[in-house]
C-alpha cells in the first residue's frame, strides 16, 4: 500500500478548498456571505471532485488523491465521497489518526491520500 501523504500537503489542499469555496460563495452572495454557505459549498465541492476525479480541488492542485484501501483504483463513490467529507468539514475525525496518518474520516470509509 501506498504511503499516506505529508501533512503539510494535505492541509495546503485544505487551506485551497476552503479558499476556493470562499471564492464561489463570494461570487454569488457578495461580500456579505454567510459562512455556513462556505461549509456547504467546501462539503459538496470535496465531496463531487472526490468521487467523479480522486480528489478535491485543493488535493488535485497539490497533487494528492485520495484513494481505495482495497487497491481499486477507481474513486470513491458518492456516497463514501460525501461521508468523507462531512467528517472533515466536523473537524474532530481528521485530528484523529492512525500512526498510518489516516483519520477516522478516512477509516469510516477505508480511503487514503496519497501524493502523485
Amino acid at each position: 500500500m501506498t504511503e499516506t501523504a505529508s501533512w503539510g500537503r494535505r492541509i495546503l489542499a485544505l487551506v485551497i478548498d476552503w479558499a476556493a469555496s470562499s471564492l464561489a460563495v463570494i461570487a454569488f452572495q457578495g461580500l456579505d456571505y454567510n459562512e455556513w454557505f462556505v461549509l456547504l459549498v467546501f462539503v459538496v465541492e470535496t465531496a463531487v471532485f472526490t468521487a467523479l476525479l480522486g480528489g478535491s480541488f485543493g488535493k488535485l492542485v497539490t497533487r494528492l488523491r485520495v484513494v481505495r484501501r482495497d487497491g481499486s483504483s477507481q474513486p470513491l463513490g458518492l456516497i463514501p465521497a460525501l461521508v468523507r467529507s462531512i467528517l472533515v468539514a466536523l473537524v474532530v475525525p481528521p485530528l484523529v489518526f492512525k500512526e498510518d496518518g489516516r483519520g477516522l474520516h478516512d477509516l469510516a470509509v477505508r480511503s487514503q491520500t496519497v501524493a502523485l
